[in-house]
């Protein structure tokens, strides 16, 4: 099974610009049970289905495969509201890949980066513009800001 080890930060406030537009991204929750979450994601003409395990430390399983862009968009009528908009944003600092989420709609204002890992002892600098931890804070996962959108805290 494939596994996910993942950190996630707040950015320091204005510190960072996007490079360029992004992409833009539709993702709803099939399951927001922290045993298995079941995500449906339409990023332009793909679409893909995630389902996730519960975090051991910052490790998971994820299992993400492809599935038809109709069928995404009838599943994503289904998922739990509201849907998550964001624009990723990729950002390559010191040889590692950094994933910069723009929120949008009820989770306007919210910017978090991402960095997936090879193994949790796994060394890395940060960049200028990271700022707090959020990794263990659950509020700031996906899968809860479609139950409880940053707008609302």
């Amino acid at each position: 099974m494939a596994t996910e080890i993942e950190r996630k930060f707040l950015l320091k406030p204005g510190l960072w610009q996007p490079a360029g537009p992004g992409r833009r991204m539709a993702q709803g929750y099939l399951s927001r049970d922290p045993d298995r979450t079941v995500r449906v994601r339409v990023v332009g003409e793909s679409a893909f289905m995630t389902v996730k395990s519960r975090r051991t430390g910052i490790s998971r399983t994820e299992i993400e495969f492809p599935i038809a862009l109709e069928h995404a968009q009838d599943l994503l009528l289904l998922c739990h509201q509201p849907l998550i908009d964001k624009t990723r944003h990729e950002v390559l600092h010191d040889g590692m890949l950094w994933e910069v989420d723009v929120f949008h709609g009820a989770n306007d204002g919210l910017i978090v980066a991402e960095i997936e890992l090879p193994s949790e002892d796994t060394e890395f600098t940060l960049p200028e513009w990271i700022g707090e931890e959020v990794s263990h804070d659950m509020r700031y996962t996906n899968s809860n800001l479609c139950a409880v959108p940053f707008s609302e805290w």
